[in-house]
C-alpha cells in the first residue's frame, strides 16, 4: 500500500525536526555556558561600532530628514533643475547632522572636563581646612559631651588606621595589579574612542541608506507572512518607532531646557560650579524618575564643600525645577507618548536599571510601553472575540464612593383569582354577627371582606 504524503505532513515533519535541533542547541549552550558567554562577549565587541553607529543615526534621523527635505525644496525651487538634486540634498543633510553631533559632543566635554578638573583641584585644596573646621566644630559642640567626643575621635582614628593599613598591605603589594588595571582602563578608553570614530562612519552610511534598509525589511516581511500578519507587523514597527522616537527626542529636549534653566539661575545668584553642575543636572535628567536625584546628590556635595548655604539653596532649586518639569514642561513636550501610569514608569525604570544599568534606565520606559501596548491589544482582541467589554472601567469596583441604591419594597401584585378565593373563604367563615355588623356600617359582605384583606396585607 502506497502512502501519500500531503503538504501538511511535510510541515509537521519540518516542525519536529526544527524543535529537535533547537533542543540540541539549548542543551549545548547550557553544557558549554562559559564558552558561549565568551563567544557572545566577542560578538558584542565586534558589533559595538555598529551599535554606536545605529544609535547615533537613530538620534540624528529627525535632523537629517528635516535638512534633506528643506534642501531638496530649495534646490528645486528655481527654474533650473539639477540632475542629482536628491544626492546633493542627502550630502547636505549628512554634513549638517554630523556637524551637530560633533559640536554637541565637543560642547559637553568642554563644559564638563575643565570644570571637573577645577573642582577636583579646589576640593583637594580646601579639604584640609574643611576637615580642620569640622574638627573644631565638633570640639565646640561636644565639649559638654566627653563620651560622644571620645567616640567620634575613635571613629576618626579608626578611619585613619584603616587608610594606612589599606595603602600599606593592599595597594603597595598589589602595585602590579593596580598598574595592570590602570593600563587596562587606558586601553579600554582608547578602544572606546576607536569604536566611537568607526561608529560615526557607520552612522553616515546608515543615514543615507536607511530608506533602502527599511524597504528591504518590508520586502522580507511581506514575502514570509500572510497579508494580514504583515500589516500588523508593519503597524507594530511604526508604533514602536513613534514611541521610541517621541520619547527619546522629547526627553533630550526637556533635559536641555532644564540644564539651561539651572545654569541661568545659578549664574544669577553667583553660585560656584554653575556650568559643571548644570551639565550634570541636564545629562542625568534624561533618566526618568531617578535622574534628578542622581545628578543632585554629587552636585549638592560639591557645593557643600564650598558653601553650605549654597548647598541648601541648590536643593530647593532642584526641587522647584523638578516640580516645574514634572507638572508643566514634561507634559507639554512629551505629552502622552508612552501611555503608562506612574507605577509602571517606576517599575520599568527599576527593572531596566537593574538589568542594563544607565542605558536600561533610559530606554526602559519606551520598551515597556511597547510591550504593554501589545499585551493590551492582544487582551482586548480576546475579550472582543468572546463578546466582553474592552473598557477597563467596566471591570472596576469602587468600594469607597459607590453606594448601592435602596430598593423600595413594593406590595406583591395578586391576581384576581387569589383575591376571589380569599373573599370566598372569608364569606363562608363569617358569622351572623359579623354580617349584621357590616350591614350596620353600610358595607356589603364583599366590601367588608376586601377591607379586611387590605388591612392584613398592610400588616
Amino acid at each position: 500500500m502506497k502512502i501519500k504524503l500531503e503538504k501538511q505532513h511535510y510541515q509537521w515533519g519540518l516542525t519536529v525536526f526544527l524543535v529537535i535541533i533547537c533542543c540540541f542547541i539549548v542543551f549545548f549552550m547550557l553544557l558549554r555556558a562559559d564558552s558561549v558567554g565568551q563567544g557572545i562577549s566577542k560578538l558584542g565587541d565586534a558589533i559595538e561600532p555598529l551599535v554606536y553607529g545605529a544609535i547615533m543615526a537613530y538620534l540624528l534621523c529627525p535632523i537629517y530628514n528635516f535638512v534633506v527635505s528643506r534642501s531638496y525644496s530649495l534646490i528645486n525651487k528655481g527654474k533650473y533643475k539639477f540632475k542629482h538634486d536628491l544626492t546633493i540634498s542627502k550630502i547636505i543633510g549628512t554634513i549638517v547632522s554630523t556637524a551637530i553631533l560633533l559640536i554637541a559632543i565637543a560642547g559637553v566635554l568642554w563644559m564638563i572636563i575643565p570644570g571637573l578638573i577645577d573642582s577636583i583641584g579646589k576640593v583637594i585644596e580646601i579639604l584640609p581646612s574643611a576637615m580642620t573646621t569640622f574638627t573644631n566644630w565638633v570640639d565646640i559642640k561636644f565639649a559638654n559631651l566627653p563620651v560622644a567626643k571620645d567616640y567620634l575621635d575613635q571613629i576618626s582614628s579608626n578611619i585613619t588606621d584603616y587608610a594606612i593599613d589599606f595603602a600599606t598591605n593592599t595597594i603597595l603589594p598589589n602595585s602590579g595589579n593596580v598598574a595592570a588595571a590602570i593600563s587596562g582602563t587606558v586601553f579600554g578608553a582608547i578602544g572606546f574612542f576607536f569604536n566611537f570614530v568607526i561608529g560615526i562612519i557607520v552612522c553616515v552610511y546608515v543615514l543615507n541608506i536607511k530608506d533602502t534598509l527599511a524597504a528591504q525589511a518590508k520586502k522580507i516581511i511581506v514575502a514570509h507572512f500572510k497579508e494580514k500578519t504583515a500589516e500588523e507587523i508593519l503597524e507594530g514597527a511604526e508604533y514602536t518607532n513613534k514611541t521610541f522616537g517621541g520619547f527619546i527626542s522629547g526627553k533630550i529636549i526637556d533635559s536641555i531646557i532644564i540644564g539651561i534653566l539651572c545654569f541661568i539661575i545659578m549664574s544669577i545668584f553667583g553660585w560656584e560650579y554653575s556650568l559643571l553642575i548644570s551639565c550634570i543636572i541636564g545629562i542625568t535628567n534624561i533618566i526618568p524618575f531617578f535622574g534628578p536625584f542622581i545628578g543632585a546628590i554629587p552636585s549638592a556635595l560639591l557645593l557643600l564643600m564650598v558653601n553650605p548655604m549654597h548647598c541648601l539653596y541648590f536643593i530647593i532649586l532642584i526641587i522647584a525645577l523638578q516640580q516645574f518639569d514634572g507638572n508643566i514642561l514634561g507634559p507639554k513636550i512629551l505629552g502622552d507618548s508612552t501611555g503608562l501610569g506612574s507605577f509602571w514608569v517606576l517599575f520599568a525604570v527599576l527593572v531596566g536599571g537593574g538589568l542594563f544599568g544607565f542605558v536600561g534606565m533610559v530606554v526602559s520606559i519606551p520598551v515597556f510601553a511597547v510591550i504593554y501596548a501589545y499585551c493590551a491589544r492582544a487582551l482586548n482582541r480576546r475579550l472582543a472575540k468572546r463578546g466582553f467589554s474592552t473598557n477597563t472601567l467596566d471591570y472596576k469596583v469602587d468600594k469607597y464612593r459607590t453606594r448601592k441604591p435602596r430598593q423600595k419594597r413594593s406590595r406583591p401584585v395578586l391576581k384576581d383569582d387569589v383575591i376571589n378565593g380569599y373573599v370566598k373563604d372569608e364569606v363562608t367563615e363569617m358569622t351572623d354577627e359579623e354580617i349584621k355588623q357590616a350591614e350596620n356600617d353600610g358595607h356589603t359582605i364583599m366590601e367588608a371582606t376586601l377591607v379586611e384583606f387590605h388591612d392584613q396585607e398592610q400588616k
